[in-house]
């Protein structure tokens, strides 16, 4: 482990500090993209707070990002360029200078592009969700290399495919409309946890009458707070909208002129879902008949009814078709005519970014690379050279992710990452689990020390990133350390020069006012109200395709339908339980497990159980249990109560490794296959056995 370095604290010399407030943005994996003020002293961020003046933070922020200085001055923050001393993952390091650094990763890189460039892979997913430290010059650099390109599938992919071959695109409602939504189904989300703002406007709607309907194996705090909570078993909610398409049409619940004149498919759809009556549905589901009637009363008889769907419900097989089920209800119903109907999802689509700009493509000129599926890093590094797979992967890139400790199946990716002639430079604020099998480890900023503009998928608004505090230490922004490994490669071309605020400017063009982003911190876009009122879907046929001719032409199904899990619940008798991993509540996918006053409110890494399926294998209360398949094994905590429902277990993560029992975390029973399409990772698809722990049962004896 690097030297724990003393942290700076505000000057007391000075007879009156220097006091300011800087425009920020969160750079976190969050739909809500909260806008930041944060207080400055003497060049020390002393307070991070919502901005009150951005309709959608509102002055709020949650728990984890209110701890932000506390985080950015860790005393185990990484601020020199580390160069690993031991073998693999033991995590030994001595400090060296950048130019050394940087002049020996650069020689690397060249000798292995000489043979093949496709043998190098940037591996980096939402560390940021910023469009400047996030897939800028970092683009630039390997497209100028030639490297291969990184599919990054591993949060969204499969719902958005879903959505983008049924209504077109990542739009919907707008957020702030829900308030006015007289129901509301919270499906796939656990909004208290990870939707914060949106909860907001979900209140806002229960006060006024509204009832919320929570779809979620897990009660989560989400569901305790809702009306009705329905804990269907994981990857059957197709099998769900199907039975509420054939309630609808069994009892005329349907805007048949909508239908008629903005859908496609319609007969086709109706045919498929009448062999999903109520009674099946709930086999399939395993929930009771009269949830799915009830349910499909009431969104058939509000006409303001909105969907928040979010992406746990994707973690599966057939997560695609899911959504794409999902997303023909609001159509069936013409709940898109009312600004608080609909559906939301993700409203990235909103944003006019100029991509090719930022990230330039034409750079690759001749080059013409494989693509890697993130989501099966730990089969392609141990993967040999063949004619259909290229070369194998000599040299690793990771930034703004940590794939050791998120990465499915990682006792594979924990062997690729060991390769001693597997040459990994990690970008990172820690020495985490992925950063101990680094060759070199180069210190990076925070987002309180860098420029940096934000989309965001939960809200229509756009927010700029300006740096409170100057780096710590040897610190540098990802665009930085990519525009000075591009100059020790020789890399001559004019835009590895932009600066980071130049990259901001380039990220919207002039489709949005950067003097009003410098003012106040954020921009809004102009957003219809009521996105499909009229049609207008960004889909080929300007409709809401119940049945895509895309998908048919791929030899897919072009109507939506249960897919059966990889892994169905009951299915094993050698793992008879089925297992999600939702985050937990203090941690942000691995982001936050190592800040002292979360962790300690987390406490220790659980498995939530049902009393039945732990009374039935002798496992009580905060027993050491070993959560097991085929792919590996889990040490961690039993916390029995009603969260789980029977059948289903749940192993909140993403704990770090090497902070778990054993030395592993929940990502060591996930599987490396993927969802029905947009080759998303199936994370919620995954059986197991639970037993108690023979190192606690011995302890004990």
């Amino acid at each position: 482990m690097p030297t724990p370095q003393a942290l700076p604290t505000p000057a007391t010399t000075a007879p009156t500090p220097l006091r300011q407030t800087v425009r920020g943005a969160c750079p976190h994996d969050c739909p809500d993209t909260c806008a930041l003020l944060t207080s400055v002293e003497d060049g020390v961020a002393v307070r991070v707070q919502g901005n009150p003046a951005h309709a959608h933070t509102d002055g709020v922020l949650c728990a984890k990002v209110a701890r932000y200085p506390e985080r950015t001055y860790h005393r185990e923050r990484i601020l020199t360029p580390l160069k690993r001393t031991g073998p693999k993952g033991s995590g030994q390091f001595v400090p060296v200078g950048w130019d050394e650094a940087l002049g020996d990763i650069a020689q690397r890189l060249h000798a292995i592009a000489a043979h093949d460039p496709q043998a190098i892979l940037p591996y980096s997913y939402a560390g940021t969700m910023g469009l400047v430290q996030g897939e800028s010059m970092d683009r630039r650099f390997f497209h100028r290399l030639g490297a291969s390109l990184l599919d990054r599938t591993i949060c969204a992919s499969a719902g958005g495919e879903g959505l983008k071959h049924t209504i077109g695109a990542k739009v919907g409602t707008r957020v702030e409309f829900f308030a006015e939504a007289k129901l509301i189904l919270i499906w796939g989300s656990n909004s208290i946890s990870s939707n914060l703002h949106f909860w907001r406007h979900a209140q806002q709607a229960k006060r006024d009458g509204a009832r919320l309907v929570c779809i979620d194996p897990r009660r989560s705090e989400t569901a305790d707070k809702c009306h009705e909570h329905i804990a269907l078993l994981p990857g059957t909610d197709a099998a769900l909208a199907l039975a509420l398409v054939h309630q609808l049409i069994a009892n005329d619940w349907l805007d048949h002129d909508y239908i008629a004149r903005y859908t496609v498919g319609w007969q086709a759809l109706r045919e498929r879902a009448l062999q999903w009556p109520p009674e099946r549905a709930a086999a399939v589901c395993g929930v009771p008949i009269e949830q799915i009637v009830r349910l499909a009363r009431d969104y058939g008889t509000t006409p303001a009814a909105a969907i928040r769907l979010n992406y746990g419900m994707q973690r599966v097989r057939g997560g695609g078709n899911a959504t794409r089920a999902i997303a023909c209800l609001p159509a069936l119903t013409g709940a898109w005519r009312h600004r608080a109907g609909g559906l939301l999802m993700s409203s990235s689509g909103s944003f006019a970014v100029q991509r090719a700009a930022l990230q330039r493509p034409d750079l690759l000129g001749q080059h013409q690379p494989r693509t890697l599926n993130m989501s099966t890093i730990g089969n392609d590094l141990l993967r040999p050279a063949s004619p259909t797979f290229g070369p194998p992967v000599q040299a690793l890139v990771v930034y703004n992710s940590n794939p050791v400790a998120v990465a499915p199946d990682s006792g594979r990716v924990v062997q690729g990452f060991a390769r001693e002639d597997l040459f990994t430079v990690v970008l990172e604020h820690f020495q985490t689990d992925t950063a101990d099998y680094a060759d070199y480890i180069l210190p990076a900023t925070t987002q309180l020390e860098h420029w940096d503009v934000h989309l965001s998928y939960g809200h229509t608004d756009v927010l700029l990133n300006q740096p409170a505090i100057a780096p710590l230490g040897q610190a540098r922004s990802n665009a930085q350390i990519f525009r000075d490994l591009a100059a020790h490669m020789g890399f001559t071309e004019p835009c590895f020069t932009d600066s980071d605020e130049a990259l901001c400017r380039q990220a919207y063009g002039e489709r949005v006012d950067f003097a009003q982003l410098l003012a106040q911190g954020f921009a809004c876009t102009d957003a219809p109200p009521a996105p499909f009122a009229q049609g207008g879907f960004a889909t080929p046929s300007g409709k809401c395709e119940f049945f895509s001719q895309r998908l048919a032409d791929q030899g897919l199904d072009g109507l939506p339908d249960h897919v059966p899990n990889h892994e169905v619940p009951g299915s094993s008798l050698h793992y008879p339980l089925a297992m999600i991993s939702p985050p937990a509540r203090n941690f942000l996918n691995s982001t936050f497990v190592n800040v002292a006053s979360l962790q300690s409110i987390e406490g220790r890494p659980v498995l939530e159980m049902h009393p039945d399926d732990a009374a039935a294998r002798g496992i009580t209360q905060a027993s050491v249990v070993r959560v097991f398949n085929d792919r590996g094994s889990y040490l961690c905590h039993a916390n029995l109560n009603q969260r789980a429902r029977p059948g289903v277990v749940n192993g909140l993560g993403v704990w770090w490794r090497k902070l778990g029992l054993g030395a592993s975390n929940v990502n060591e029973l996930t599987s490396q296959a993927l969802t029905d399409m947009g080759a998303g990772p199936t994370f919620y698809d995954c059986l197991v056995q639970v037993e108690r722990s023979a190192s606690e049962d011995n302890s004990n004896s």
